[in-house]
Protein backbone atom coordinates (compact mmCIF):
# COMPACT_ATOMS: atom_id res chain seq x y z
CA UNK A 1 0.00 0.00 0.00
CA UNK A 2 2.82 2.41 0.83
CA UNK A 3 4.41 1.93 -2.60
CA UNK A 4 1.10 2.72 -4.33
CA UNK A 5 0.66 5.94 -2.36
CA UNK A 6 4.30 6.86 -2.83
CA UNK A 7 4.09 6.13 -6.55
CA UNK A 8 0.97 8.31 -6.92
CA UNK A 9 2.74 11.18 -5.15
CA UNK A 10 5.79 10.78 -7.38
CA UNK A 11 3.58 10.92 -10.47
CA UNK A 12 1.98 14.12 -9.16
CA UNK A 13 5.40 15.77 -9.17
CA UNK A 14 5.01 15.99 -12.94
CA UNK A 15 2.02 18.29 -12.50
CA UNK A 16 3.07 21.90 -13.04
CA UNK A 17 0.47 24.22 -11.57
CA UNK A 18 2.89 27.07 -10.90
CA UNK A 19 5.12 28.85 -13.40
CA UNK A 20 8.32 30.16 -11.77
CA UNK A 21 8.84 32.43 -14.80
CA UNK A 22 5.42 34.07 -14.55
CA UNK A 23 5.13 37.73 -13.63
CA UNK A 24 2.83 37.42 -10.62
CA UNK A 25 2.13 41.16 -10.40
CA UNK A 26 0.96 41.26 -14.02
CA UNK A 27 -1.04 38.04 -13.63
CA UNK A 28 -2.80 39.44 -10.56
CA UNK A 29 -3.50 42.76 -12.29
CA UNK A 30 -5.02 40.91 -15.28
CA UNK A 31 -7.08 38.68 -12.97
CA UNK A 32 -8.45 41.70 -11.09
CA UNK A 33 -9.42 43.33 -14.40
CA UNK A 34 -11.20 40.16 -15.50
CA UNK A 35 -12.84 39.68 -12.09
CA UNK A 36 -14.19 43.23 -12.26
CA UNK A 37 -15.78 42.54 -15.66
CA UNK A 38 -17.23 39.24 -14.47
CA UNK A 39 -18.31 40.43 -10.98
CA UNK A 40 -16.07 37.85 -9.30
CA UNK A 41 -13.29 37.83 -6.73
CA UNK A 42 -9.71 36.75 -7.29
CA UNK A 43 -8.39 33.66 -5.55
CA UNK A 44 -4.62 33.62 -5.23
CA UNK A 45 -3.25 30.15 -4.59
CA UNK A 46 0.31 30.70 -3.42
CA UNK A 47 2.73 27.79 -3.40
CA UNK A 48 4.93 25.80 -5.72
CA UNK A 49 5.15 22.67 -7.80
CA UNK A 50 7.38 21.24 -5.05
CA UNK A 51 4.46 21.38 -2.56
CA UNK A 52 2.40 18.18 -2.29
CA UNK A 53 -0.36 20.03 -0.38
CA UNK A 54 -0.56 22.61 -3.18
CA UNK A 55 -1.02 19.83 -5.72
CA UNK A 56 -3.58 18.07 -3.51
CA UNK A 57 -5.66 21.24 -3.15
CA UNK A 58 -5.52 21.95 -6.87
CA UNK A 59 -6.54 18.38 -7.65
CA UNK A 60 -9.50 18.60 -5.26
CA UNK A 61 -10.92 21.86 -6.62
CA UNK A 62 -10.41 20.88 -10.26
CA UNK A 63 -11.79 17.32 -10.09
CA UNK A 64 -14.70 17.70 -7.66
CA UNK A 65 -17.66 19.00 -9.68
CA UNK A 66 -19.22 20.91 -6.77
CA UNK A 67 -16.00 22.71 -5.88
CA UNK A 68 -15.19 23.34 -9.55
CA UNK A 69 -18.60 25.00 -9.94
CA UNK A 70 -18.14 27.15 -6.81
CA UNK A 71 -14.70 28.28 -8.02
CA UNK A 72 -15.79 28.92 -11.61
CA UNK A 73 -18.88 30.85 -10.50
CA UNK A 74 -17.12 33.12 -8.02
CA UNK A 75 -13.40 33.43 -8.68
CA UNK A 76 -10.64 34.12 -11.13
CA UNK A 77 -7.69 32.00 -9.99
CA UNK A 78 -4.02 32.96 -10.06
CA UNK A 79 -1.34 30.49 -9.03
CA UNK A 80 1.44 32.58 -7.49
CA UNK A 81 4.75 30.76 -7.49
CA UNK A 82 6.97 30.50 -4.42
CA UNK A 83 10.13 28.51 -5.09
CA UNK A 84 13.90 29.01 -5.09
CA UNK A 85 13.63 30.13 -8.75
CA UNK A 86 11.13 32.87 -7.94
CA UNK A 87 9.78 33.68 -4.48
CA UNK A 88 7.72 36.68 -5.67
CA UNK A 89 8.75 38.52 -2.52
CA UNK A 90 7.55 41.97 -3.64
CA UNK A 91 4.09 40.60 -4.45
CA UNK A 92 3.95 38.72 -1.14
CA UNK A 93 5.04 41.87 0.70
CA UNK A 94 2.15 43.75 -0.92
CA UNK A 95 -0.19 41.02 0.38
CA UNK A 96 1.07 41.34 3.99
CA UNK A 97 3.37 38.28 3.89
CA UNK A 98 0.90 35.40 3.52
CA UNK A 99 3.79 32.91 3.33
CA UNK A 100 3.94 33.08 7.12
CA UNK A 101 1.11 30.52 7.12
CA UNK A 102 2.98 27.96 5.02
CA UNK A 103 1.89 26.56 1.69
CA UNK A 104 -0.42 26.55 0.03
CA UNK A 105 -1.84 29.78 1.33
CA UNK A 106 -4.84 31.51 -0.20
CA UNK A 107 -5.52 35.22 -0.58
CA UNK A 108 -8.90 36.55 -1.67
CA UNK A 109 -8.98 39.89 -3.50
CA UNK A 110 -12.10 41.78 -4.46
CA UNK A 111 -12.70 42.97 -8.03
CA UNK A 112 -10.72 46.14 -7.31
CA UNK A 113 -7.65 44.29 -6.03
CA UNK A 114 -8.24 44.90 -2.33
CA UNK A 115 -7.18 42.05 -0.06
CA UNK A 116 -10.22 40.67 1.71
CA UNK A 117 -8.84 37.61 3.43
CA UNK A 118 -5.77 35.41 3.86
CA UNK A 119 -6.48 31.74 4.55
CA UNK A 120 -4.10 29.33 6.25
CA UNK A 121 -4.70 26.07 4.36
CA UNK A 122 -3.99 24.02 7.49
CA UNK A 123 -7.51 24.84 8.67
CA UNK A 124 -8.89 23.24 5.51
CA UNK A 125 -7.00 19.96 5.87
CA UNK A 126 -8.44 16.65 6.88
CA UNK A 127 -6.45 13.42 6.91
CA UNK A 128 -4.13 13.13 3.92
CA UNK A 129 -5.80 15.97 2.01
CA UNK A 130 -8.22 18.86 2.25
CA UNK A 131 -11.78 18.55 3.49
CA UNK A 132 -14.26 19.11 0.68
CA UNK A 133 -16.73 20.53 3.20
CA UNK A 134 -14.23 22.99 4.71
CA UNK A 135 -12.96 24.09 1.30
CA UNK A 136 -16.49 24.66 0.05
CA UNK A 137 -17.36 26.70 3.16
CA UNK A 138 -14.24 28.82 2.72
CA UNK A 139 -14.96 29.47 -0.96
CA UNK A 140 -18.62 30.29 -0.37
CA UNK A 141 -17.95 32.53 2.67
CA UNK A 142 -15.61 34.76 0.65
CA UNK A 143 -17.63 34.79 -2.58
CA UNK A 144 -18.99 38.07 -3.96
CA UNK A 145 -22.56 37.11 -2.96
CA UNK A 146 -21.50 36.40 0.63
CA UNK A 147 -20.02 39.89 0.92
CA UNK A 148 -22.85 41.69 -0.90
CA UNK A 149 -24.31 44.17 1.60
CA UNK A 150 -27.69 43.90 -0.11
CA UNK A 151 -28.04 40.36 1.17
CA UNK A 152 -28.00 41.58 4.76
CA UNK A 153 -30.27 44.61 4.68
CA UNK A 154 -33.76 44.49 6.06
Amino acid sequence: MFSVASNAQEQNKDVHIYDPKADAATDIHNAVTLAHKLHKHVLLQIGGNWCIWCRRFNNLVTTDTTLRHVVDSNYVIVHVNYSPENKNLKVLESLSYPQRFGFPVFVILDDKGNRLHTQNSGYLEEGPGHSKKKVEEFLRQWSPAALDQGNYKG
